[in-house]
């Protein structure tokens, strides 16, 4: 049955007309699925209902288009060429957890780069919406050979993993056009609750503030994230950050995660 979803869906997408040529400012309205999923319309009614949405060049999904490591799978998701942008929502097609992670910009870019664990080759979409209530989509497919989803992490397994949890490692450095990048690292084991005898245990909310309090991004990662995760944000250039960033967040156990950055 999966081998016959795969030659559809490979079908479907040779079928489709190329998805070049647009303005930066015209976004691809009415169109099939470019990606050519079979699992489009499902998705389509389960999360956005009867809200608009329109395929957008404009929202970028970089992943490997084939990934050897499906447990450690990078992606970056860039919507920062729209304007209004109040929440991404990045979707798995195939995996058994669909939505992977949510997050809401703030004052940071509205970029984020992050690995996810993949069950089988899929694609990968961003559903970003908009001030006008629009949902803008844009999405990549990888090829892996999957099953990530369903193992335990390595973190479960060890006897001393308790006294490093939600310990945070992170860098804030300047980049050549004047912004800042934050890269953030936490321990944690971020299990699915699908492997045998091991309970679903992962980061609900991840808040990164100013020192003034000024939201820069809340990020809410889901059970498909990697196991000890990494977030990359970008803060731009001209937005004045003189005082640590602080990082405060918790798991669905009630576990607290909190520290602070500077430059």
């Amino acid at each position: 049955m999966q081998k016959m979803a795969l030659i559809v869906s490979a079908a479907m997408l040779l079928a489709l007309p190329p998805i070049g040529g647009l303005a930066d400012d015209s976004p691809r309205a009415g169109m099939a699925d470019p990606l050519g999923s079979p699992r489009w319309e499902n998705l389509r009614r389960a999360f956005f209902g009867d809200a608009e949405v329109v395929f957008d060049d404009r929202v970028k999904v970089n992943a490997p288009a084939v990934a050897d490591e499906p447990l450690n799978v990078p992606v970056a998701v860039d919507a920062s060429a729209l304007t209004g942008v109040e929440e991404v929502l990045v979707l798995v097609d195939f995996n058994p957890i669909v939505r992977a992670l949510r997050f809401e910009p703030g004052e940071a870019r509205a970029s984020l780069a992050f690995r996810l664990k993949l069950n089988e080759s899929t694609p990968i979409r961003a559903a970003v919406r908009t001030a006008d209530g629009v949902w803008h989509l844009g999405g990549a497919r990888v090829t892996t050979s999957g099953g990530a989803c369903t193992q335990p992490s390595a973190g479960s397994g060890a006897s001393d993993w308790q006294q490093d949890l939600n310990q945070v490692g992170s860098r804030l450095w300047q980049r050549p056009d004047g912004s800042l990048r934050l890269r953030l690292r936490i321990v944690h084991p971020m299990d699915t609750g699908l492997a045998k005898g091991i309970p679903v245990f992962y980061i609900e909310t991840l808040e990164i503030t100013a020192g003034d309090g000024r939201s820069l991004m809340r990020i809410e990662p889901a059970e498909p994230v990697a196991e000890n995760p990494v977030f990359t944000l970008d803060i731009p250039p001209g937005l004045s950050v003189d005082s640590p960033l602080r990082i405060a967040g918790r798991d669905n156990n009630g576990n607290l995660i909190h520290a602070e950055t500077m430059p």
